[in-house]
């Protein structure tokens, strides 16, 4: 069921997603060669505790971890550990954030040192292709008119659309409904409507789009070992648009 959040839950929201940009940026000076994936966990669940909320993903469904750290092949759901950080990584930290029982939820992928050519070309088209999906957000529009924008543009750009991952809806329950595919058909699926609030996220990989899961049961790789990257913003639906609850 697809609900339409009261300004007090929007506010909630707000604040929420707040500090899941404040991690973010209290994170991108640590994002060098050498650091580990775990050091950086640590670090989030600590700030994210001293902003008076408390990392969503910890504990979700047994996820063991603060946020997901995702490098290189790995999509999204990657599990903190002992791997460093090496120049020419890229990283992805899907960050989410419960504050006073409302989530926030935003991923970013981030550059190690010098990156290559495809990874630059990833990045890039992988960020543009978010702002592309919320250029369709406002009331009257369909979900897919988001999902049809975002699949054209990766598309276009000779990008893989993970297409068994997708975004969601974001309230008091960190995954609602709607889902917010990255692939669809225009003036399809649910209407856009004031008040509602959706994480847009796509998730993009250099060449081929096929995924397969390891062993941890988490993480997920593209089947092809080249690189994938992953965007999001939690935003809710205006009266003439969108904002986005997880930037500055």
């Amino acid at each position: 069921m697809i609900t339409i959040k009261s300004k007090r839950e929007i506010e909630l929201l707000r604040v929420a997603g707040n500090i899941v940009y404040k991690t973010h940026q209290y994170l991108k000076p640590y994002l060098k060669p050498g650091i580990t994936t775990q050091e950086i966990d640590d670090l989030a669940d600590e700030f994210i505790r001293s902003e008076g909320a408390i990392p969503s993903c910890k504990g979700y469904q047994g996820f063991p971890a603060a946020i997901c750290i995702s490098v290189n092949d790995e999509v999204v759901h990657g599990i903190a550990g002992k791997r460093k950080l090496q120049d020419g990584d890229i990283v992805t930290l899907d960050i989410c954030a419960c504050y006073k029982g409302y989530h926030g939820d935003s991923a970013w992928s981030y550059s190690i040192g010098e990156i290559s050519d495809e990874k630059k070309h990833l990045m890039e088209h992988t960020e543009k292709a978010l702002f592309v999906g919320l250029e369709q957000v406002k009331p009257g529009n369909r979900i897919g008119d988001i999902s049809s924008a975002i699949e054209d543009y990766a598309e276009a750009n000779g990008l893989g659309v993970v297409k068994e991952l997708c975004g969601h809806g974001v309230g008091s329950n960190l995954h609602e409904d709607p889902e917010v595919p990255n692939y669809g058909t225009p003036n399809t699926g649910p209407r856009l409507k004031e008040g509602m609030v959706i994480a847009i996220e796509p998730m993009l990989t250099a060449k081929s789009p096929d995924i397969e899961i390891l062993d941890d049961d988490w993480t997920v790789v593209t089947e092809d070992g080249h690189p994938a990257a992953h965007f999001e913003h939690t935003i809710v639906v205006t009266a003439d648009g969108y904002e986005i609850l997880t930037g500055e």
